[in-house]
């Protein structure tokens, strides 16, 4: 019995390493949390009109809602018409993107121009009305 072991008797175990596979795993949920777009939803139902000409818009834009009872709300906060205008600004700021707003059927047109009116005034290119497609 000297100092060094006889290891033939085979009971040795051959392990695989797998820690460049979690490297590899952590690098691709960071890069896929990374460029991830959440889309924004405006907290709150309305029911939507429906149109025939209705079409798929971008994910990434502002949406805003108009309630039956004519709040306009932004993120589940009542946002009023006087702050449509910054709230755009302040987006359009970081990237040009859609304003969508999502107006239940029983509004008044006066209040919907109005909305679109300020997100025109704040610099908005593109301003769309959400519409449900109609069945026909």
């Amino acid at each position: 019995m000297g100092r060094f072991r006889n290891d033939s008797d085979g009971s040795d175990e051959i392990g695989v390493d797998i820690s460049p596979l979690i490297d590899c795993v952590f690098i691709l949920l960071i890069f896929f949390i990374v460029t991830t777009t959440f889309v924004e939803e405006t907290g709150v139902e309305v029911d939507k009109p429906q149109a025939a000409s209705s079409a798929q818009l971008e994910k990434t834009s502002i949406l805003l809602a108009i309630t039956e009872k004519g709040d306009v709300v932004y993120g589940g906060e009542s946002i009023g018409i006087s702050g449509v205008r910054p709230l755009v600004k302040r987006t359009i700021a970081k990237e040009m993107v859609p304003v969508i707003v999502q107006a239940d059927q029983n509004v008044k047109s006066g209040l919907l121009v109005r909305v679109i009116d300020e997100a025109k005034l704040a610099g908005a290119e593109k301003v769309s009305i959400a519409t449900l497609k109609s069945q026909g």
